[in-house]
């Protein structure tokens, strides 16, 4: 079978996958079915930012795969820098995207992450969206006193697919910690997604994910919380654009 690759560049000394979500998709497809581990990451702003001060989380990012571009202001910083990147590849609609493949295919999955009552309201709506897919276990995400036995239930489990749904960097972190010892063919983080589909938290409004506001959609509601996160880090990641673009100018 043919291997399927991924076009991989570098901006502020963060490597990314330029890919579509139908050839992310696809790429990990096949992946799986040749039983070739593939551990995977979605950059944002935030997070090419915070890799610039946390060396474990520049590592395990690093150590990836697979890197797609989530954040529509990198989307838009790389075309900026001449990079063909056809598209924003967000980590909640490539879970999507990867659970119908599943089901199509018969790939288990795990679900790791959340409270307790929000991974299991999110197992029981995948499985009503995706008819025939075999979640072959879950488990919350508060086990930091215990990762091993955790571990080993996902290993035991069987599961080809692992979806780790806790915040950033801890999601990363242990997923590189603990990568070969899981057991399963393929393992991405997905951050808050099983509050989305739990129903907990909505999603931003399609036309905000497409101009990508969604940050914006985030400010609006948690104020509080949200508006100074990415007040410094929209604006860090402004100036270190301009300087990158300002050197591919002059160099």
């Amino acid at each position: 079978m043919l291997k399927i690759s991924m076009n991989r560049i570098c901006m502020m000394g963060c490597p990314m996958d330029v890919a579509s979500m139908e050839e992310t998709v696809k790429h990990i497809a096949q992946s799986i079915s040749e039983r070739r581990f593939t551990q995977h990451v979605v950059v944002n702003v935030a997070k090419v930012v915070n890799m610039r001060k946390d060396a474990a989380l520049d590592q395990s990012v690093r150590e990836c795969d697979i890197i797609n571009i989530d954040g529509m202001g990198v989307v838009l910083g790389a075309r900026s820098l001449g990079h063909n990147v056809p598209e924003r590849v967000a980590g909640v609609d490539l879970f999507h995207n990867l659970l119908a493949m599943s089901a199509e295919k018969g790939f288990s999955v795990f679900l790791l992450g959340a409270e307790e009552s929000i991974v299991a309201e999110t197992s029981l709506r995948v499985q009503a969206l995706y008819p025939g897919l075999d979640v072959a276990g879950c488990h919350h995400g508060y086990f930091w006193d215990d990762e091993e036995t955790v571990v080993n239930q996902i290993r035991e489990s069987g599961a080809r697919l692992l979806f780790v749904a806790i915040t950033s960097p801890k999601k990363e972190n242990f997923i590189n910690r603990w990568k070969d010892q899981l057991g399963v063919d393929f393992v991405m983080g997905v951050g808050g997604t099983f509050d989305v589909v739990a129903g907990k938290v909505k999603r931003a409004p399609v036309w905000m994910q497409r101009y990508g506001l969604e940050w914006l959609y985030r400010v609006i509601q948690e104020p509080r919380r949200m508006w100074k996160r990415y007040l410094v880090t929209n604006s860090q990641f402004a100036w270190l654009l301009l300087k990158e673009w300002i050197t591919q100018k002059l160099g």
